[in-house]
């Protein structure tokens, strides 16, 4: 078996923000960059927090970073080893992504001999409000050595600060840094007691944004000296106690528990796939990072576009969740799934307040969803390279498929489980209010009998205001179904006289058929659009920050796509088509994107498989899976920074690989496995729950079996 443990063995200054988002660790209440613990904001260092959100000004608002209690370097003889400023002799990172665990050992020469610096630390996945950190010290030579160890509340913000008032002090042991934010005057607090394992001397020291202690120590030569922090993270806002005090625990009881509560996880989520290791490596890496960011025991809390790997996207909760990452919670925690969905129930009044400011009825939820429902994004929401102005562009205003995803999300949820209790909880509403949403878009022509839906954004952002959008059309048209076959198993007089209007909408939106080619053309005018190759749109480019969309991107005016749209509506619907046109459009749509965003690959993927080409489907699975590992991903929209971790394509791994080549399926309420293996997969083993039972699935040269063991 593989070790599950991601190392790099060397030290380059120009990885800090890619280490940061693939050495992270995170229990679902706050995400820990996996940046060093010398490190500082210049190095886009980091503890965000769910949910919890601020606006500076008249600046995007976002989520919050913590005060920063990792912070430690050392000092020899009086001076300071730290990265990057002091070039080592050797250095390595870890992530055990099975045991949440990250270290680094880094080594200096000085004038008088090699010093070595060693650190453990996690984010405690069995109590969430804690982090504890082991760092060690070791000198071949005897030295005078300071650590200097505190919590920084000094932090990174990309539109901060956020932090209006800070306290900081210390009290019977325990340091604290209180951070209040200035919009809705929301406290954090960050506390944290360390014990060493040596005499030293301990000096403490509080600054406006911080609280340092400085430990003095006699260094003998070859010796390891240790000290070990406990500390924690707590807000106004929370939900849920912190467990234990402080003072009483250790660093080894907590790490004990902690990699007892990952067991527990990766019991029932870990994936085996016998003959690649390499693919189950980067398959159970993106499993991980969707473990990371669970919200576990919080009530009305989401997952943001970028997990919990900083402020980027504004932490805002987008359609990713519900399209890419909650099929992968509704079969290993479903309890998590229903939290997610619980979100949107809670934001139904920020959605209604959306769709009342563009003069439409029902729920249109926010592209950039905040707490309450609050829409985050703007209708000026990327730079431009040139002029340096922010750039109009219709993401706001023009997303209208966020709403369906959300239904769509929810009816994954209820087949899976069987939860129809949720619709007595708010979900009904939401369905309800989603499809009024939609409704309220259809528009006739005077000698035309359907409805279309014009001016509108789909999944292919660098089209806007397009008419038609297939993707969109078809969406749509989901709603009104679920919206009727919920009032047909649920009648109220509440509903019951919006049948005959969702009956109306259904039956006669324009849903695009494949031409005498068997395409489905993606909007109106589509084919019209210069047929040009991906490569010769690149070369157009002037500056390689440049938005390929908007009113003058370089794509705009092209066939060239930035992700999955007709290829996704193809996933999702593959019963309403024949195999030969999903091939077709598949053989068509793909030469013809440029995968812009990490939602595109899993879902070229999926229908591969579904058009029986798991090697077509692989490199594209593993794209997918590897989104995190791969440097050179997409950073930049404009002139914004748009890096992070990719839960999205984590969770569009997890359903290539289950649904795709495994074959998972429903069948009669039933689970149903046909596989479809790429050629060097001998086989696959994993977990599922069904509607409250637990499967095995085991997968054996492209035969499949079901087993239920409880």
């Amino acid at each position: 078996m593989i070790d599950f443990i991601l190392t790099e063995k060397n030290f380059d200054r120009d990885n800090i923000p890619w280490n940061g988002n693939r050495f992270l660790t995170g229990n679902g209440y706050f995400g820990i960059r996996g940046t060093l613990e010398e490190y500082t904001k210049e190095n886009m260092c980091a503890v965000n927090m769910a949910g919890i959100y601020d606006r500076a000004g008249d600046a995007w608002r976002e989520t919050v970073n913590a005060p920063n209690p990792l912070y430690t370097y050392v000092k020899v003889n009086g001076k300071k080893y730290a990265l990057p400023e002091n070039e080592p002799v050797s250095h390595e990172q870890k992530l055990d992504f099975e045991n949440g665990l990250h270290s680094r050992k880094t080594v200096w020469q000085t004038e008088k001999g090699k010093i070595t610096v060693k650190c453990e630390r996690f984010a405690s996945m069995s109590r969430r409000h804690l982090i504890a950190m082991r760092y060690t010290f070791a000198s071949d030579f005897e030295c005078d050595a300071e650590i200097i160890t505190g919590i920084d509340g000094d932090v990174w913000d990309i539109n901060g600060p956020h932090f209006v008032k800070m306290r900081t002090g210390y009290e019977d042991g325990v340091n604290y840094v209180t951070g209040v934010t200035g919009e809705k005057n929301i406290f954090v607090t960050v506390r944290d007691t360390v014990n060493a394992d040596f005499n030293a001397a301990s000096e403490t020291e509080n600054t406006e944004k911080g609280v340092y202690r400085r430990i003095s120590f006699k260094v003998e030569s070859q010796k390891e000296y240790s000290v070990e922090k406990i500390a924690e993270i707590t807000t106004s806002e929370d939900d849920f106690e912190p467990q234990g005090e402080i003072t009483e625990m250790t660093y080894t009881e907590l790490k004990a528990e902690h990699t007892a509560a990952w067991a527990r996880i990766w019991d029932i989520s870990k994936i085996t796939i016998d003959g690649d290791d390499e693919a189950m490596y980067a398959l159970n890496y993106s499993i991980y990072h969707l473990n990371c960011i669970a919200p576990r025991e919080m009530k009305g809390k989401s997952i943001a576009a970028r997990g919990l790997s900083g402020q980027v996207y504004k932490g805002a909760v987008f359609w990713d969740t519900e399209m890419f990452m909650i099929d992968y919670y509704i079969h290993t925690e479903p309890q998590i799934a229903k939290t997610l969905l619980q979100y949107r129930i809670y934001t139904l009044d920020g959605a209604r307040k959306k769709a009342k400011e563009y003069g439409l009825k029902g729920a249109y939820y926010a592209w950039e969803s905040q707490d309450g429902g609050y829409e985050g994004c703007s209708d000026y929401n990327v730079t431009d390279v040139f002029t340096k102005r922010p750039m109009r562009t219709h993401f706001r205003d023009k997303q209208y498929h966020v709403s369906a995803a959300i239904v769509y999300g929810l009816m994954k949820y209820i087949n899976a489980t069987g939860d129809y209790d949720i619709l007595n909880e708010g979900a009904m509403d939401m369905a309800i209010e989603c499809a009024e949403f939609y409704r309220s878009l259809l528009i006739k022509k005077a000698d035309e009998p359907y409805y279309e839906i014009h001016d509108v954004v789909g999944p292919d952002e660098y089209h806007e205001r397009v008419n038609n959008n297939a993707y969109t059309n078809r969406m749509a048209k989901f709603v009104f179904d679920t919206a009727l076959e919920l009032i047909d198993k649920y009648p109220s007089d509440k509903y019951d006289g919006l049948k005959p209007m969702l009956k109306d909408s259904s039956e006669n939106i324009f849903i695009r058929k494949p031409d005498e080619n068997g395409i489905i053309e993606q909007f109106d005018g589509y084919f019209k659009l210069e047929d040009v190759s991906v490569d010769e749109v690149r070369s157009r480019l002037i500056d390689p920050k440049e938005y390929w969309g908007g009113a003058y991107g370089v794509a705009a005016d092209t066939q060239v796509i930035k992700q999955a749209d007709v290829v996704a509506m193809l996933s999702m619907f593959k019963d309403d088509y024949t195999t030969e046109v999903m091939a077709k459009n598949l053989e068509y749509y793909e030469p013809r994107t440029e995968h812009g965003s990490s939602l595109s690959a899993c879902m070229y993927s999926l229908l591969s498989c579904y058009t029986n080409n798991p090697e077509i489907a692989y490199p594209m699975f593993m794209k997918s899976a590897k989104a995190d590992l791969t440097k050179g991903g997409k950073e930049w929209a404009g002139l914004v920074y748009i890096g992070g971790t990719h839960p999205a394509s984590a969770g569009g791994a997890w359903i290539a690989a289950v649904k795709g080549f495994a074959g998972i399926r429903e069948e009669n309420g039933e689970l149903i496995c046909k596989p479809n293996l790429p050629k060097k997969w001998n086989g696959m083993r994993f977990k599922l729950i069904y509607k409250n039972k637990l499967y095995v699935i085991e997968v054996q040269n492209n035969s499949g079996a079901v087993m239920i063991i409880t």
